[in-house]
């Protein structure tokens, strides 16, 4: 699959074209085995490895390969049989969603003090989904759910806390300060988080309505 981003136009904002990522099968070897001790968490564990083995790319493309890994990861298949997800009526296409859209999402960015420099239609990802593979309400909302928590049972949001590592940070859901549907983004550890909910509360009505009219 090729994705072409004209950065002009997809982008709502586009202050900051760097990013920090650490190398996939470095993070699959070393991280994702690691295991939370009395004394180390696993977010201690997921900022350690930043500091040793982050660096800075320019590059979106890199971006989007590691975050394809990163999400093909959290996102697997093979929970799909596990009785609550079955009752939820959680589909392979369902993740399909996350996987595709969460990948685009990492080219969004949040500065150390909270200010968000980059963002593009996918931050609101579900509103995206709906757009893009036209769900329903209810869909949309399921699909909602899932990113929000649903799907994150202790295990797997262990899991999702180290993979993110591959992207610099940790999630951060806008829903913190705003109404439901708002997404969210891989942040820095110790972001300012006061700053980012100012942000979000300022700008985020005016993405909204953006991504709902490009399915008009």
């Amino acid at each position: 699959m090729t994705i072409v981003i004209d950065p002009a136009v997809y982008f709502f904002r586009y202050e900051n074209p760097s990013w920090i990522v650490c190398d996939w099968d470095g993070v699959r070897a070393d991280l994702l085995t690691a295991r939370e001790t009395a004394d180390t968490t696993v977010e201690q564990l997921a900022l350690d490895y930043v500091r040793a083995h982050g660096r800075t790319t320019t590059d979106p493309a890199e971006v989007l390969a590691v975050a394809w890994e990163a999400t093909a990861y959290i996102f697997r298949e093979e929970y799909l049989t596990e009785p609550g997800l079955v009752a939820l009526g959680v589909r392979a296409e369902h993740l399909r969603m996350l996987r595709e859209v969460g990948t685009v999402m990492a080219l969004n960015r949040v500065e150390q003090d909270g200010a968000i420099s980059n963002v593009g239609p996918a931050w609101m990802f579900p509103i995206a989904c709906k757009v893009i593979y036209g769900l329903d309400e209810q869909e949309a909302q399921l699909v909602d759910e899932l990113y929000h928590g649903t799907w994150f049972d202790e295990s797997r949001r262990v899991e999702a806390t180290k993979a993110n590592a591959a992207l610099g940070g940790r999630l951060v859901h806008g829903c913190q300060s705003q109404a439901d549907m708002r997404g969210g983004a891989i942040v820095p550890f110790g972001v300012d988080l006061t700053e980012f909910r100012r942000e979000l509360r300022q700008f985020g009505d005016d993405w909204i309505q953006r991504v709902q009219a490009c399915g008009q």
